[in-house]
């Protein structure tokens, strides 16, 4: 094989002529960058956990039925403390005493509740990923990772829903907010970047 610029001798399978540097007509063609629109796009977006998301209306059946749940549970309590109160000041007679008790019932109801509430939303949330609530429809939270979130991050999750409470309509747009969010998060799940998902299993 010859060059056809220069006419000097190529060997088989030599790109270019060793004399000239003009390309061989044997000779391998360099390799071409793939064309532009051949390249994977970036991703528009950030990439999300793929998991099977609970719906709006299984996380409110849950959410219902932590509510129901607490309230019961602090009304038994109200009740039972009110009664056992109210017996002590009947043998005491003592109308001082009556008042500070009646204060003291006041502020038992709300502590009583908060506390329930941190057991069910905090510490269960925490050792086994569900509340009472979400255990009796089999959902489950979790982190970005999948895994169980901490206390910490549980009990922040919690101050943040109990926040928004205090904002009219922030609630109500909390508790909707699943509807047209593709993986169906509330507010307070956003604020510590927790999921919640179906959990068949139970476990």
């Amino acid at each position: 094989m010859y060059c056809p610029k220069c006419g000097a001798a190529i060997a088989a399978g030599i790109a270019f002529c060793p004399t000239c540097g003009a390309a061989s007509p044997g000779g391998a063609a360099p390799a071409q960058p793939a064309p532009a629109y051949f390249a994977t796009p970036a991703p528009a977006y950030p990439a999300y956990p793929a998991w099977d998301y609970a719906t709006w209306a299984t996380r409110a059946i849950g959410y219902i039925v932590d509510g129901l749940l607490v309230g019961v549970g602090m009304a038994l309590l109200y009740f039972v403390i009110g009664g056992m109160l109210a017996s002590m000041l009947s043998l005491t007679g003592s109308h001082g005493v009556g008042g500070g008790m009646c204060c003291l019932m006041i502020l038992l109801f709300p502590l009583g509740t908060l506390v329930v509430g941190f057991y069910n939303s905090v510490y269960l949330v925490a050792q086994r990923g569900f509340s009472i609530g979400q255990g009796i429809v089999k959902i489950k939270v979790v982190d970005s990772s999948g895994n169980l979130l901490s206390q910490g991050t549980a009990f922040v999750r919690l101050l943040v829903r109990v926040a928004l409470s205090f904002v009219p309509l922030l609630p109500l747009l909390d508790l909707l907010w699943p509807l047209w969010d593709e993986r169906r998060q509330t507010l307070h799940d956003k604020a510590v970047n927790c999921y919640v998902i179906n959990n068949p299993s139970g476990l």
